[in-house]
């Protein structure tokens, strides 16, 4: 899952890339994958959350660990969820209603920004929730 968004940030960077470039295609294509990776990273992420009640009974009720891993990596799965939400918001603006050039895109770019940072707050949650 980690892969799976730290790459999703890299094709968002792509599609952003592609209309500061005024390359529409481009921007089209990389934003699509974007969201596709954030749908992929939310269903690994309930088979993770399967495979822990039915073969590992980690529930909320399991203690401290079982209560924070749902409380963190649920919350997180939620803000993905949001964010993957304004990116397809963003990807429908521009497949169907035209929007967004080189000079006026601020609601993707926003919306990035958001993408970004729920990355940023994957990276350090992996490390606490499954490393450490």
């Amino acid at each position: 899952n980690t892969i799976i968004l730290l790459t999703s940030s890299f094709t968002c960077h792509l599609a952003h890339i592609g209309i500061l470039d005024g390359n529409r295609k481009k921007f089209n294509f990389w934003l699509s994958v974007t969201v596709l990776l954030g749908v992929i990273f939310l269903f690994v992420q309930f088979y993770e959350y399967y495979e822990a009640y039915a073969h590992f009974g980690l529930t909320l009720n399991a203690g401290i660990y079982g209560s924070t891993f749902f409380m963190l990596t649920g919350f997180h799965g939620f803000h993905v969820l949001m964010g993957m939400t304004m990116l397809l918001i963003q990807l429908l603006r521009s497949v169907v209603g035209g929007q967004f050039t080189a000079d006026d895109h601020f609601g993707f770019e926003a919306s990035s920004w958001y993408w970004h940072f729920v990355d940023v707050v994957w990276v350090f949650l992996f490390l606490f929730v499954y490393i450490l």
